[in-house]
């Protein structure tokens, strides 16, 4: 049993991009649905936050993704890599500010350069309009501090 432990292990850390399928840094709910159950196409195609329908459902990673029609379901399941969320679909500003991971208002959210960015939008506090205030700098300690989240608390 030891050697079949002792070969996993080695495997697992021989091939670091395994460790990426792992959910700890996402943004899921307890039955691990990504965004709240909105549809991440629809930011693109329709410009628009729109709820998904349990009848479209992808999963991916072990993540439930919801979409709105069949056709963005089919465009996720084509390419998910460009529809998921940055930042593990945490609030972009809360991680380029101060590094953390805050929850979401899935109506909140921007594209940058084909990227989707989520923010938190509750209690008179929209981190979206705080983003474009200061949005180059914050897009690049984002990455920087994202880097570092996932890094040292894997």
């Amino acid at each position: 049993m030891k050697k079949v432990i002792s070969l996993m292990l080695f495997f697992v850390s021989s091939f670091p991009l395994l460790a990426q399928h792992s959910t700890e840094h996402l943004n899921i709910d307890k039955t691990k649905i990504a965004v709240e159950g909105y549809d991440v196409v629809a930011y693109f195609k329709d410009n628009m936050a729109v709820k998904g329908n349990k009848n479209f459902i992808a999963i991916d990673n072990g993540v439930t993704y919801y979409f709105s029609s069949q056709k963005h379901k089919d465009a996720f399941t084509k390419n998910s890599a460009l529809y998921k969320p940055q930042y593990g679909g945490w609030c972009a500003y809360a991680v380029g500010k101060t590094g953390e991971k805050v929850e979401i208002d899935p109506k909140t959210f921007k594209i940058i350069d084909n990227k989707l960015y989520l923010f938190y939008n509750k209690f008179l506090t929209n981190t979206l309009k705080l983003w474009n205030k200061e949005e180059a700098t914050l897009l690049t300690n984002a990455e920087k501090n994202w880097k570092t989240i996932t890094k040292n608390k894997s």
